[in-house]
């Protein structure tokens, strides 16, 4: 698994980002315009996290993403950050394209890169009035540095680093800018479009489902990760014994003698090469001989692809963009026939 920016091995921040990923310069400063206002009484507001509690005086006006998809929650609340963190991409702004409708036509914001740690000095220098690290891994030393700086909302205290959900980020972030109502009406909304598809997909209620990736083996992700969720939230169950595997991580490796976790009602592939990963998988004497494989049942997405993208992303702003790709593709392999091909999602 990597990371265009990230090496292997660079530090155990990257190793992180790198699992978290599935192979696994920004533009003009903007001076982070709202489409809706703040709630007048929302603040001073105190939000707690895994270091403490952090206070925001006032409505802020400069806000620094470096957590990997706050952006997202920002602008589902018409809210442009000044800065975002580079995760995977390398897309303007690190703005995908399921955003740029809720970015508005604005200037992007600046780019933060991760690849040797946070760039403090550079964060100073936008002098914001808020930090934004809901979803992220920062240390306690992290913290340190960036509360000196400005407000700091880190990952909360009861979640594993990077396993926070699309929710509570979205509800945090917006309780954050003072706009929490509007926060609950987006994942109410985007609750909604799940609820509607597992209405219309009653198969999908007590199948297993599994996300893995290629990562030294097989890696797979758990019921503390978010790609994890996208599946119980769509009805799915995951395997038995996921939790056991995964323990306290968003995801973790599988020994060989596990194979037989992935043959599961449908299990979603995210890869570096569709070709080549998904030859190297299938050619896979204990994988071949699974149901999962067989069947027909298997799903592969490739990383920097939108659908792919969208999988890791998992936003309020990349789902209902992922819910329209992704559904036909888990339909058609559990149709219950192996000869139905699953077509690759389009880039």
């Amino acid at each position: 698994m990597r990371l265009p920016s990230i090496r292997r091995g660079a530090t155990v921040a990257s190793t992180a980002l790198l699992l978290l990923l599935a192979a696994c310069g920004g533009g003009s400063e903007p001076s982070a315009p709202s489409s809706s206002a703040a709630t007048s009484n929302a603040f001073p507001v105190s939000i707690e996290h895994k270091f403490g509690t952090a206070t925001i005086p006032a409505e802020p006006k400069r806000i620094a993403v470096v957590g990997l998809v706050e952006q997202d929650a920002l602008l589902s609340l018409g809210v442009v950050p000044v800065a975002t963190t580079e995760w995977f991409g390398e897309k303007p702004g690190a703005i995908w394209p399921w955003a740029e409708a809720a970015l508005g036509g604005g200037a992007k914001p600046q780019v933060l890169t991760n690849t040797d740690g946070i760039q403090f000095e550079k964060v100073a220098a936008l002098r914001p009035d808020l930090i934004l690290g809901v979803y992220s891994g920062l240390t306690s030393e992290d913290y340190s540095k960036l509360a000196k700086i400005a407000p700091t909302v880190a990952q909360p205290k009861d979640s594993v680093d990077y396993g926070v959900s699309w929710q509570d980020v979205t509800r945090t972030v917006g309780t954050a800018v003072g706009r929490k109502a509007q926060a609950d009406k987006v994942v109410t909304d985007v609750e909604a479009k799940f609820a509607a598809v597992r209405t219309a997909n009653p198969t999908f209620a007590g199948a297993t489902g599994l996300m893995a990736t290629t990562y030294e083996g097989y890696y797979v992700y758990g019921p503390q990760d978010s790609r994890g969720r996208f599946l119980t939230d769509l009805g799915f169950t995951l395997p038995a014994g996921l939790a056991e595997v995964t323990g306290k991580e968003f995801g973790a490796n599988l020994s060989r003698e596990r194979t037989d976790m992935l043959d599961t009602g449908v299990l979603i592939w995210l890869v570096d090469s569709y070709d080549t990963d998904k030859a190297k998988v299938q050619a896979d004497p204990l994988y071949s001989k699974l149901k999962v494989k067989t069947e027909g049942r298997d799903i592969y997405l490739e990383n920097e692809e939108l659908v792919g993208a969208a999988t890791s992303f998992i936003t309020p702003l990349s789902l209902p963009f992922l819910l329209e790709k992704l559904v036909p593709q888990l339909t058609a392999a559990m149709d219950g026939n192996p000869a139905t091909a699953v077509q690759r999602s389009a880039s």
